[in-house]
This record gives structure tokens, sequence and C-alpha cells, in this order.
């Protein structure tokens, strides 16, 4: 009989990890469950971590004191900034992992984490006391009584792989499926669906002609993922572009007849932003090519990960389209690229905490809850877990906003309106991204971080010389002028800018569209001393003072809806005045705040107003 836990948690990916991570780290006694210990930390998917929208949860994450930044930024072997070019708000990073790098990283932070122990066994039944979790049965028949119970079992929920024609039980290739696990939810009356997703074929760098393709290569120098990384010094090693042809497309054709996805065997919903590629050349008929990423999955082994050719096609057909295509003309495939079809537990199911409504100290994490997406599973991972210690100490759970973070954005939608797909994160979902940046995510989340325990001293007083010294430099640049002498338009023609006919300030000159931070050093020498980062917040802050004024008055009218909460347990039912629709919603999704019962589908603009004029009449408001 193992000993007691105030937390068990289910399954050793990147929603596990952050929540194992963050209850151990806060000094309660924490237990991760995996199939496979040598597993832990897995990239099942892509090599690779960030993109549009998701860097900015990685961001967040590593604001919020998370892991998955800092393991990125120790076994990343490309760093890109995606967009660049664009305004701050869409800038996102993007870096290509060592896959066995990464995992072996993240296995060794598990393993060496006090609080923290690791078994190897298969949940099989969760167990309850009426509506309170109080702990779980395993494949070896054993009993372990915890105070809360994390899930975050991946796609391992009745996973079922397609391959062509051929489909077998698994939770991912090589491993085995969670069946038990995924009866005991429905037992306990939750409301499953199923959902879809795939990966591509990975092939072998031995068989591939490179002296056709098109390099890629990393950012010099390389930024850091995490505010804790002051350099990167590694070798970045190059990515590689192709292209899928006509012939390619006449290929995918021919095999439709044996595809698991046009024979009506997947039942599940897979994602609308990432569709396979027998998907892509049926929807777009008209693409005569689409574009490929050969993405090396190390430094040190010949597997490349083909982005942009997921696919669930027979294997002589993956096979065929791959030697279509150029630079792949003798490619050999080392694993097929497959369809899995797994259940997930409806997100309206649960409360903004990522608690079920159903059971106390349950809470559900990552795909569980209809995502997709390594980011995303980390970052309910990492709140899951953070809520969970909150709960065990009788605190109030870390409710982020919609306006505090993108985290707050993935979690409302999820508990809000739920999903019939597997939901991932884009900048549009965000209605204050210009707020929402990734270059912020310091100054918006790592006060909580160090209050919920999970910020070290030093990093956090680290960040207190940063905050200070933007709020310094903001000042300095305000009061300290320039005259519109010659000598000093000279140089703004230079840079192209405009004579100052006026004294000015630094900052006025600041705002001009030709002028960067490091101009201002011809005229304040001082200012050559500062971080980079903080002379990037700054200049950010300063060229786009007025949108982000705008931006915070909109944040205030929002959370003014926000702060027009429902007392506990109130009775939507008694409400007079609303459609059967709109009833039906409220009552299933019990809304927290005026706020989120407008966010609602299908909860009209009227039913807000009858509802606030409700609260009025029972004086809480």
């Amino acid at each position: 009989m193992m000993k007691d836990f105030d937390v068990i948690v289910v399954g050793g990916g990147h929603a596990g990890i952050e929540a194992s991570l963050a209850c151990s780290r806060v000094g309660h006694p924490t237990l991760l469950i995996t199939q496979k210990v040598e597993q832990i930390g897995y990239m099942s998917c892509n090599p690779a971590v960030g993109g549009l929208a998701k860097g900015h949860l990685v961001k967040e994450i590593d604001a919020l004191g998370g892991e998955m930044a800092k393991a990125t930024d120790e076994t990343g072997i490309q760093f890109r900034q995606l967009n660049a070019g664009r305004g701050p708000a869409v800038r996102s990073s993007r870096v290509q992992v060592d896959r066995q790098e990464y995992r072996l990283r993240m296995k060794r932070t598990v393993e060496s984490q006090n609080n923290l122990t690791i078994k190897e066994a298969t949940v099989e039944e969760i167990l309850t006391d009426g509506n309170q979790i109080i702990g779980v049965k395993t494949d070896l028949n054993e009993t372990i009584q915890t105070k809360t119970l994390i899930l975050a079992p991946g796609t391992f929920l009745n996973g079922l792989i397609h391959i062509g024609l051929t489909h077998f039980s698994a939770g991912r290739i090589g491993d085995p499926p969670s069946i038990s696990l995924s009866a005991s939810l429905k037992k306990l009356g939750f409301q499953m669906g199923r959902l879809k997703t795939g990966t591509t074929p990975r092939i072998d760098s031995h068989t591939i002609d490179f002296s056709q393709l098109t390099p890629q290569y990393g950012d010099e120098p390389p930024i850091p993922f995490s505010f804790t990384t002051e350099k990167i010094e590694t070798d970045q090693v190059p990515c590689y572009i192709t292209y899928t042809n006509l012939t390619t497309h006449e290929i995918i054709k021919s095999g439709l007849d044996r595809s698991p996805l046009y024979c009506g065997i997947i039942k599940g919903i897979g994602p609308r932003y990432c569709p396979s590629i027998e998907d892509k050349v049926v929807r777009f008929a008209d693409k005569k090519r689409h574009q490929i990423f050969l993405e090396p999955d190390g430094r040190n082994t010949n597997e490349i990960y083909p982005n942009g050719i997921s696919t669930s096609l027979p294997l002589d057909i993956q096979i065929r389209m791959l030697r279509s295509i150029k630079g792949l003309e003798e490619v050999e495939i080392i694993r097929p690229g497959y369809a899995i079809e797994y259940d997930f537990v409806d997100p309206t199911e649960l409360k903004s905490s990522l608690e079920t409504k159903k059971i106390r100290g349950l809470f559900h994490a990552g795909q569980i809850n209809g995502t997709s997406g390594y980011e995303e599973a980390a970052a309910q991972g990492l709140m899951a877990g953070i809520n969970a210690s909150l709960t065990i100490r009788g605190e109030e759970p870390l409710i982020l906003k919609r306006s505090d973070a993108y985290i707050g954005v993935l979690i409302d939608d999820l508990v809000t309106k739920g999903t019939a797909e597997p939901y991932r994160m884009f900048t549009s979902r965000a209605e204050y991204r210009l707020h929402l940046r990734e270059d912020n995510a310091d100054l918006r989340l790592k006060e909580k971080g160090y209050e919920v325990g999970l910020m070290r001293k030093e990093d956090y007083q680290i960040f207190l010389e940063k905050k200070v010294a933007i709020e310094k430099t903001l000042s300095r640049i305000s009061e300290v002028r320039v005259n519109p002498t010659k000598e000093n338009n000279e140089i703004l023609h230079q840079w192209g800018t405009a004579s100052l006919k006026k004294n000015s300030s630094l900052q006025e000159i600041l705002k001009r569209p030709e002028i960067h931070f490091k101009h201002l050093f011809a005229f304040d020498h001082s200012l050559e001393s500062l971080p980079g980062t903080v002379q990037e917040q700054v200049e950010i802050q300063v060229k786009y003072e007025g949108y982000i004024k705008r931006q915070m008055e909109q944040i205030e009218r929002f959370k003014r809806l926000e702060e027009m909460s429902f007392p506990g347990g109130f009775d939507f039912s008694s409400v007079i005045g609303f459609t059967t629709e709109v009833m039906e919603k409220l009552k299933k999704i019990k809304p927290y705040s005026l706020g989120q019962a407008s966010r609602i589908s299908g909860v009209t603009p009227a039913a807000i107003s009858i509802l606030m004029v409700n609260l009025k009449k029972q004086g809480y408001l």
C-alpha cells in the first residue's frame, strides 16, 4: 500500500509535467502516474515548441513559474521569431527542439523534484465518496488515496490509431490506450465526445537529396524563450522547404478509397486549422502545391519530421506520395503517419479553475478538455496544478481573465463555449491582444507566479529590477529635452526623419516611426547601459501608447462586467423572462459572472439585462 498523497497526476505529457511540478514545488506530496516512465516529456507530434499565439502561451507559462520555456531554451536547435516585421501583438516565438534531449531534460527535472514520486502504472478507476475525489485504482489492483486528482491522459482515452484500413487500439503508436479510465469517467456521469488528430510519417534524412531543397535558417542571434535565460549559445540547425505537386495530389486521390477519413471509418472530428494532406488536396482542389517543412528531430538522429503532410493514408500510398516530392524521390519511411481517435470530456463540465463541477477535487488538463497542442496542454496543466494546490490550502483559485493572459482566453473559451473540434490558440481569439503580448508576459503574470509560490526569490528580484528600470527610463526620456540645433537636426536627417522645430523630449522623438530606442543614445549616452529587454519594452510602450491606452479602457469596461458575479448556488431557473434555450445554457454552464454569461453562445443581450436587473433586485449589485 502506497502512502496517501495531496495530489495525484495521471499522465506524463506536457500537461502532466507542469501540473506535477507546480504542486510539488509548493510543498504538496505529489504522485505522477504514467504508463511508461521513459516516455515522460515525449513529443508525439512535431519537434517544436511555440508558433503563432502558442508562443504567447509558453511565455505566460514561464512567467507563472512553469518549465516548458526553460526546457525549450536548453534543448533548442533552431530559434525563430515569427511575424518579426509586424507589430508586437502578433510576434511569436517558435523553437525547433531536439526531441530526445527535450524528453530527457523533462524526465530529469521530474525525477529530481522534491515532493514528487513517479509510478509506472495505468489508472483504471476514479474513486469518489459522494461528489468528492478520494483516490484511484490502478491496473496493479492498488488503491492510492489523494485529496486532489489531475487527469492529463492526452490521446490515450480509448485511443484508436488508423493507417489506411488498418486500425488498432493505442494511446499513440507503440503505447497502449487507457480504456478503463474512459469507462470510469462515463460511469461518473461525464459528458464524453470523440475527437481526432494525426501526425506525419517520419522519414530518413540519409535518403533525402537536400541539394534540391531550400534551407531555412534560424535567427541570429537566437532570442530565448524563458525570461530567465540570458543567452542562447548553441549552434543552430537548418530546416528545409519543399512542396507537393500535381503528381503528388493525384497519388493522394488514388488512395482515398482506402482512407479512413473518406471511408467513414473515422468518426471523431479533426482540427480545421491543421488538416491532413488528403483533406487539403480535396478541400483546396485549386491549389497546385502545398508547402512542406522538413524539420530535424534532433542533432544526433536521422529522423526528419515533414511538417505539412499529416496523413492516415495506407502505407503504400504514403511512400508513393513522398517519393513524388522534390528532394524525396528516394526517401524511406522510418515510421508511417497515422490518425488517432480518442475520447474527451466536454469542457463545459469544468469550472474556470479546471476543477470539474461534478466531482470536488478532480481537475482535467490538456487533450481531455478538447484541446490540441503541447502549449495548450502545458498551460492547462500548470493552472490545474496551481488550483489543486490552492484547493488543498482552502484558498480561492487563481482565475486568469481574458484580459490577463492568453491562458485566460484558452480556459474561458473552453469552459464557456465548449468545443466540437480540437481547440488550438490563435491570436485572433484574444480581444485584448495588444495588451497580451509575448514581450510583457512577465510584467502581466510574474507577480501572480510569485504569490502562488512558483517563482524563485532571486528570479523575482531580477524581475522587480527590470520593472523599476522600465519605469525610470520612461520617466527619464520624458524629461530629457533635445533642442532644435543644426547639429541635432543633422543627426535626425541621417536617420531619415524630420527636423525638430521646437524643444522636444526623447519620448516625443521615439514616437516617430523612423526612430528606434538605440537612436536615443546620440542624445543620452546613459541609455546605452540598459538591458535589451528594458529598451524593447520602453520602445513598445512609447510607440503604441495611444493604442495601449484605448485597450486598457476596453479592459476596464470588461472588468466591470466580470466583477458582477453571481452568488454561490445562484438559481438561474428562478429568473423569469428567459427563453428555454437561454435557461438551459445558463443552467449547464453556471457562469460565475455577467461577463462570462455574455460570452455563452445563444445568451442574448436581453437575457444579460434580465440577469442584471435580477441581481440588483436581490441586492448583489
